[in-house]
């Protein structure tokens, strides 16, 4: 987290100001700091994200600054992509065996020298902040310091200091969760725990593989899952008993929750005869479209019963065209850059799942959304009656500050605070993680200071709020 906070402006020498994102007004502004200043160092709870577990297991070296920053961050190369610079020269890997500039110098200097690009966005802050406070990094980046950084962070990736385990503990992170598929051995949260490190390292069961009839390769998919789990998954029942095989496996590695990347929101409760129908078209790859959207719902309520069987908590992420591009995803793969928002309806979509276990109250599902259009209208209406339902906090392409501040203004009135979960960062980019935590924990800080000094908070409430987003309600809601 932050090294220190000081009343003063930032320094020629410090490229971060102490004051970044607090309010202008005097009064808001002081209260803010003196809120986020109970709050900066509390323990980062990180429970859902996409870091590499092998990090964690083998505990060796990141290879070098264009490794560590650029090649595994979407955020990064989808804003140099949209300036016309091919991925191919950002070193991003191909899935279609072509060639990708393997000279990590070269790619750290193309970054350089488009840092430009990145101006008051929030890849711009997570970078300098994680430049400055893990790296002692405070100059800007830019064609001039290109190689001066990179020799810089290039030496101290050499160092103990900044191995994974090492750095896990100095970001104080009390525990992050990983997401794998259920094809997964999870071989590398086998070894963290074999290990006798004491960092908490759990996973996530994230099932798309074998529930979505669109995923590339599901009929092989659903009979890997099979052989993994001893149940014949060419029967409903057997495909059923798979997933809670699976899920129990998982759990024995950490595992609290599940997550489902779903184009849209639509749940289904069908009959066992009807679902069974779906599943058998789907392992024959002769779903329609529409028939493949019923079967995901449908799952979304089985999966929503499983977890009243062994407490996972479902998370459902909906709402992204994802591979939008044809040519991209044919030559680099999936989850590159190219995933866009779209509208998406919750009010009717979650009807049938909410029919069926929305006044449960050991269930507990987590809502996120890309349409922010749906938070006043649909979304807070919606956690703010039904028992089972959490907002997930401003995700992905509003993991912002001002996506963060519209979520609180969209959602507070009548969702409250206590219908949301705290901050999840979501990333694949372990240096950014502090920094993500950091902006969330201000820019909530900025939100109660500006609820006190207009009168709808008393203050003593906003020291305990604070704590609570930063770090209570994602342990209770993700029952970590």
């Amino acid at each position: 987290m932050t090294l220190g906070i000081a009343d003063a402006p930032a320094t020629a020498k410090d490229r971060l100001d102490p004051h970044r994102l607090f309010p202008a007004d005097t009064a808001s502004r002081t209260l803010a700091l003196e809120l986020y200043q109970t709050v900066r160092d509390l323990p980062i709870v990180s429970p859902h994200g996409h870091t590499d577990p092998r990090w964690y297991a083998e505990n060796e070296a990141f290879p070098d600054p264009a490794q560590l920053f650029i090649v595994p961050d979407h955020y990064v190369f989808r804003m140099l992509c949209s300036q016309g610079i091919d991925l191919a020269d950002l070193g991003v890997p191909r899935a279609d065996g072509g060639w990708t500039e393997t000279d990590s110098r070269k790619i750290w200097r193309t970054f350089a020298e488009n840092f430009h690009l990145f101006r008051a966005t929030p890849s711009r802050m997570w970078l300098e902040h994680s430049l400055q406070e893990t790296f002692g990094w405070t100059k800007r980046i830019s064609a001039q310091t290109a190689d001066e950084a990179y020799d810089h962070i290039a030496d101290c990736l050499t160092r103990p200091e900044f191995r994974p385990r090492a750095l896990f503990e100095r970001f104080n992170i009390e525990v992050i969760a990983t997401t794998e598929s259920p094809l997964d051995d999870l071989k590398w949260h086998r070894r963290i725990q074999e290990s006798g490190w004491s960092g908490r390292v759990v996973t996530a069961y994230r099932p798309d593989a074998v529930l979505d009839p669109e995923f590339e390769g599901f009929e092989a998919n659903v009979l890997e899952f099979g052989e993994l789990t001893g149940e014949t998954t060419t029967t409903w029942q057997g495909y059923l008993n798979a997933h809670r095989n699976r899920r129990a496996y998982f759990k024995s590695f950490g595992a609290t929750s599940s997550d489902h990347g779903h184009a849209t929101a639509r749940t289904e409760n069908l009959s066992a005869a009807r679902a069974e129908a779906l599943f058998q078209k789907a392992l024959k790859g002769v779903c329609t479209p529409e028939e493949a959207d019923a079967f995901r719902g449908h799952m979304l309520t089985e999966m929503a019963r499983m977890s009243l069987e062994d407490d996972l908590v479902l998370q459902i992420h909906p709402g992204s065209y994802r591979n939008h591009s044809d040519p991209i995803r044919n030559a680099f793969g999936r989850d590159k850059g190219f995933d866009i928002p779209t509208q998406t309806n919750y009010v009717d979509a979650l009807k049938p799942l909410l029919d069926a276990v929305g006044l449960e109250k050991k269930l507990s599902v987590i809502l996120f959304t890309l349409d922010e259009t749906a938070y006043s209208r649909e979304l807070a209406p919606l956690a703010g009656v039904y028992p089972v339902l959490k907002l997930g906090p401003a995700w992905w392409f509003y993991d912002s500050p001002e996506g963060m501040r519209r979520f609180r203004e969209l959602t507070t009135e009548t969702a409250g605070f206590y219908n949301t979960v705290g901050f999840n960062d979501d990333t694949r980019a372990f240096c950014s993680i502090p920094a993500r935590h950091d902006v969330a924990r201000r820019v909530d800080c900025a939100y109660l200071a500006s609820l006190v000094t207009s009168g709808r908070l008393d203050e003593d409430e906003a020291y305990e709020v604070a704590h609570d987003l930063t770090y209570r309600l994602v342990k209770q809601a993700y029952r970590l």
